[in-house]
């Protein structure tokens, strides 16, 4: 990798395409390949229509449109032109998107075509550029961009490593968004402190499957692989397991990034039950031959030349980093925030150590404040230059999460070990105090309570005398209770057959048939729930014990990182309640 002088991604464009020239850069799965040639001469274009249509530097230009080469070439584009990048998640619906044109003041709009006509309909005020995924997919837009860029001088505005590079509208687990302000220091400070983590080479492949607007996959998975000469592909579609399947096995990527919710759903829907089922897997000599086969086997299945697959944005459950680690599979843990662009500490695949996320990354400092004596837990700050600027137009909630010497508050809860090792332990918002003053953490309480086979995820919050869970079942289990119902409606048609025209005598059959269907459906799935809440309260200390369990009867809304919107279901917000 070339060293940097100027720390903007404007420079890094400039090397990388100097340096790489005619290698791979962005390519979509089965479709067009880009060089690092190509994609330099295709932001040129992009700044030069943007520049014509008269955005100066320091505008902000939203960006809005599904993964892709022309997501990183229109991003590039747009940093080229000195403007403000104002990245926005596709899964946001058309008002929350307009929210944060406005708030942003976005002067334009670079979309895909999907995107565009998404955002017409709120008629807005800002200019939009068509840019599409491929030239062949729609060639007129691309064309009317080259023709645009060939009437106005190539002449690049002069940007500083301090310019704000882009804005970072956080979908947030405990409220409204806010506009993260990330500078081109920010970001290109931390991709090169995560060479203690990884370092990429110019034979590396890298499959995207998270979203580029969130700062995750930008930093680590678009700004790294570009600062060394790697070929990213993206997919033309959500990344389900019918999609995925064939493009690892196309790709066979040896650099991958994920949630921990994809590699949780592999390992509890197939790989749990399998290696349960197998009668030398209780036998303590073959388990760990066993689940060695078994990391060898997920590797494969992730096209067999995986070297690093990083996990991020929520916490892993333990039983799952327990199997990943015990069957030599390269995951890498990884701890941050928008707002430190993203990455605060990790550590390489060999180097893990179960529950830690590794040390603070070097140039990022860290410590905890008023830790407690007993455990050594506080809160998680830092410092350094991937620290965020503030939040747009937000000088107050700026204030807020900083301290009077200048150290950024996470909000998170943790300890550091003697080894410098981060350990994560819940968010400051979220935890419960015990009876006696203990600290209690919902999110390791749903890790517990999670592990069942029966459970698709969970939600802890303070209940009247102790915890209370809701429960989302698994849908074949679900599927199960509701069967029971449709059993009992299709006896009480059978009677209804028989009874002819005995109208009293069928209403109350029926209703007898219906209404046992039901009653036996309620106490099956109250069993079901009773019998989690016990497995989990053995695992639980005394004072984390879950105290009441109910249904929840539909998903919990997310994040785009798969977290739960825990503040639309805690105490005091009435807007949603669970089940």
């Amino acid at each position: 990798m070339y060293k940097l002088q100027d720390f903007t991604l404007a420079e890094m464009l400039d090397k990388s395409a100097g340096t790489y020239g005619s290698l791979a850069a962005l390519e979509m799965v089965g479709g067009r390949r880009f060089s690092y040639g190509e994609v330099a001469e295709g932001a040129r274009k992009v700044a030069k229509t943007l520049r014509g249509a008269g955005i100066k530097k320091g505008d902000k230009v939203a960006l809005v449109s599904e993964n892709s080469p022309w997501w990183g070439i229109s991003y590039l584009g747009i940093i080229s032109a000195g403007a403000v990048v104002v990245p926005i998640l596709i899964d946001f619906t058309a008002e929350q998107m307009g929210n944060i044109i406005l708030h942003s003041e976005a002067a334009a709009a670079v979309c895909s075509e999907k995107m565009a006509q998404k955002l017409r309909i709120l008629a807005l005020s800002s200019r939009f550029f068509d840019v599409v995924d491929t030239e062949e997919r729609d060639p007129k837009t691309w064309e009317k961009v080259k023709n645009s860029a060939q009437l106005h001088p190539d002449v690049q505005p002069e940007i500083g490593c301090d310019d704000i590079a882009m804005i970072v509208y956080t979908s947030g687990t405990t409220g409204l968004s806010k506009g993260v302000m990330l500078s081109h220091k920010n970001i290109l400070s931390n991709a090169i402190a995560c060479r203690s983590i990884i370092v990429l080479r110019r034979t590396d492949r890298l499959l995207s499957i998270l979203p580029l607007a969130h700062t995750y996959e930008f930093t680590i998975g678009f700004v790294i692989p570009f600062l060394a000469g790697s070929h990213i592909h993206y997919l033309d579609r959500p990344p389900s397991a019918t999609v995925l399947l064939p493009a690892l096995k196309a790709v066979r990527p040896t650099i991958m990034l994920s949630v921990p919710l994809v590699i949780e759903k592999i390992y509890r829907s197939n790989i749990k039950p399998t290696l349960e089922g197998m009668k030398l897997y209780s036998n303590p000599i073959l388990k760990p031959l066993l689940l060695r086969f078994a990391g060898i086997k997920l590797k494969k299945t992730f096209g067999g030349s995986l070297r690093f697959f990083g996990v991020g944005g929520a916490p892993l459950s333990a039983d799952v980093e327990e199997f990943l680690l015990k069957a030599k599979f390269p995951y890498a843990i990884g701890y941050g925030l928008t707002e430190t662009s993203p990455l605060l500490a990790g550590c390489p695949p060999h180097r893990t150590t179960l529950r830690s996320t590794g040390p603070a990354l070097k140039g990022v400092m860290v410590r905890i404040a008023d830790p407690r004596p007993e455990t050594g837990e506080g809160e998680i700050q830092a410092k350094g230059d991937n620290v965020f600027k503030g939040y747009f137009k937000n000088p107050e909630k700026t204030a807020e999460c900083f301290t009077e010497d200048g150290w950024f508050k996470t909000g998170d809860l943790g300890f550091i070990d003697h080894r410098s090792r981060v350990f994560v332990k819940g968010r400051l918002k979220t935890m419960i105090l015990g009876a006696s003053g203990e600290n209690i953490y919902p999110e390791e309480v749903e890790a517990v309570i999670n592990q069942s086979p029966y459970v698709s995820e969970s939600l802890v919050v303070e209940g009247e005398g102790g915890l209370t869970a809701f429960v989302f079942l698994k849908s074949e289990v679900l599927e199960n209770i509701e069967s029971r119902i449709r059993d009992g409606i299709d006896a009480a048609g059978a009677l209804s057959d028989k009874m002819g025209n005995a109208i009293a005598n069928v209403e109350k059959s029926m209703s007898a048939s219906l209404g046992h269907a039901l009653g036996d459906a309620e106490k099956a799935a109250a069993r079901l729930l009773e019998s989690i809440r016990k497995e989990a309260n053995e695992e639980l200390s005394s004072f984390s014990k879950i105290r009441s369990i109910q249904l929840q009867k539909a998903p919990f809304e997310k994040t785009p990182t798969q977290k739960i919107k825990r503040f639309l279901y805690t105490k005091g917000n009435e807007s949603k309640k669970p089940g």
